[in-house]
């Protein structure tokens, strides 16, 4: 007897839809508040690139500004950076990019569709957005009830209240989670320093074509390394240059001194020597205007690794940047977040060989001259300090040599250092420690001026002393 044959089972589709609360949660993790708010100035910046009226030259960015402001309550930030066109608010709103979302304009920085987003949940659970671009004026908004609601990914959107002065956008932020209230009511003054220190930072370059930030009124200046540049002579103290360009993507690349090279007391006591800080010291790495790493010193940047020794208040005088520019951003080496580099980049890595062979050559010369901080302040003397759009124009006349043999290609500039004499048999260095408030009092009667560096209160006393015993 035969069996029967089982009848098939008809199977509904398995639901895949996303849950919500979880998306929105792992999205924010693993994010800093500081680098979530910098997400929405990379959106301020985008939109005046968009808007096409960004001016040519060298402050573009001159009458755009962007306002943040923030209490216990509320987190705000507002700009006239050109708003969201009515045509792209099917993809701004997105979560992700879509895939049929029309290529974007040259030099923006946005690539994964989640920056916006990712930000106003980091902050809160409520949020208006407001914005204007010419004839287009709408509001979107985010309530409590939408972000714990699982099934219904859709965003209410009304038309805008009441016109703009400007095309622009304003995100108000409400029901701050509690942590973050707390930082922005108990901290507010840490909070806003340290985000204006981002700010100043890695918005440096476009602080310096003329884009104005506020952080609760106050305005934030850009802080841009320079780099010691001697204009005349051989043998001369200049900056390791180096660019290319692969796939659509300039690369521009400096490193040098920022300043003449500290005493070997100085380099013992940074803390006490404001001129000598570690804060600026190590690599910057610029994409598409905006620092995605600043002042690195690890091995992300070619410190420890190749010949180039791990990172030393010795060299707390040598800096480097590198600047990224492509109209595609995604050919960029940054992360999701945009405040780093991906280090496993083909191009990065190609570039990190020129970045170690750059620093090489500064930190030999630290070693070699470290004993003789003094002696080789002389050739600081009269330098020029240049940013990096100095020193791209510097670059077209001090020529450039084309590489052949590199896999990156392109051309650099390698500066002949000067080097010390040798010391001869009839040298010697002396050193020796005393307790700082003595040295203090002792450049306090000789100088009158308890600050004059120790080795240079030494070197007065060996020198009265000798004076005395040649009588």
């Amino acid at each position: 007897m035969s069996k029967d044959k089982p009848v098939p089972i008809p199977y509904d589709p398995v639901d895949a839809t996303p849950v919500k609360s979880f998306f929105v949660s792992m999205l924010t993790r693993d994010i800093r508040l500081e680098d979530a708010i910098l997400d929405l100035l990379d959106n301020c910046v985008d939109g005046i690139l968009r808007s096409r009226n960004a001016e040519s030259g060298a402050r573009p960015y001159a009458g755009f500004w962007a306002k943040i402001e923030f209490d216990k309550k509320t987190f705000t930030i507002s700009d006239n950076c050109g708003g969201i066109p009515w045509s792209l608010h099917g993809y701004a709103f997105r979560m992700g990019r879509d895939i049929d979302r029309p290529n974007d304009v040259p030099g923006v920085v946005g690539v994964y569709g989640i920056g916006m987003k990712r930000a106003i949940f980091k902050l809160g659970e409520q949020c208006l957005i407001s914005t204007q671009n010419a004839n287009d004026r709408y509001e979107v908004d985010i309530s409590s009830d939408w972000v714990h609601d699982q099934s219904d990914w859709r965003l209410p959107v009304k038309k805008g209240r009441s016109k703009m002065n400007a095309d622009g956008t304003e995100l108000v932020i409400g029901n701050l989670h509690s942590g973050v209230s707390t930082m922005f009511s108990e901290d507010a003054h840490g909070f806003s320093a340290k985000l204006a220190d981002l700010i100043k930072t890695h918005y440096a370059f476009i602080l310096n074509k003329g884009f104005c930030v506020t952080v609760n009124g106050t305005e934030i200046a850009g802080q841009p390394t320079k780099l010691v540049f001697m204009e005349q002579g051989k043998n001369v103290l200049r900056p390791f240059i180096y660019q290319t360009e692969q796939d659509g993507v300039k690369v521009f690349l400096a490193v040098g001194f920022t300043r003449p090279l500290p005493s070997q007391n100085e380099v013992e006591d940074e803390q006490s020597q404001p001129r000598y800080s570690s804060l600026d010291a190590g690599w910057t790495i610029v994409c598409n205007d905006r620092a995605v790493v600043y002042c690195d010193r690890t091995e992300l940047t070619g410190w420890g690794e190749a010949g180039v020794p791990n990172y030393h208040t010795q060299f707390i005088a040598i800096s480097g940047i590198v600047e990224f520019v492509a109209t595609d951003a995604s050919k960029l080496p940054t992360t999701t977040t945009k405040r780093g580099v991906d280090a496993s980049s083909r191009l990065y890595l190609q570039v990190k060989n020129k970045m170690r062979e750059g620093m090489r050559l500064f930190t030999d010369y630290t070693n070699k001259w470290k004993s003789r901080a003094k002696e080789s302040q002389a050739h600081f003397d009269g330098a020029q300090s240049l940013s990096l759009p100095e020193i791209k124009a510097k670059a077209v006349k001090i020529g450039m040599h084309r590489i052949g043999s590199s896999s990156a290609g392109g051309s650099q500039y390698k500066p002949q250092l000067p080097m010390p004499r040798v010391i001869s048999m009839q040298d010697c260095r002396v050193s020796y420690t005393k307790k700082r408030r003595d040295v203090e009092s002792v450049a306090e009667y000789l100088f009158r001026d308890a600050k004059i560096a120790p080795s240079a209160v030494g070197e007065r006393c060996f020198d009265l002393a000798l004076r005395e015993a040649q009588k």
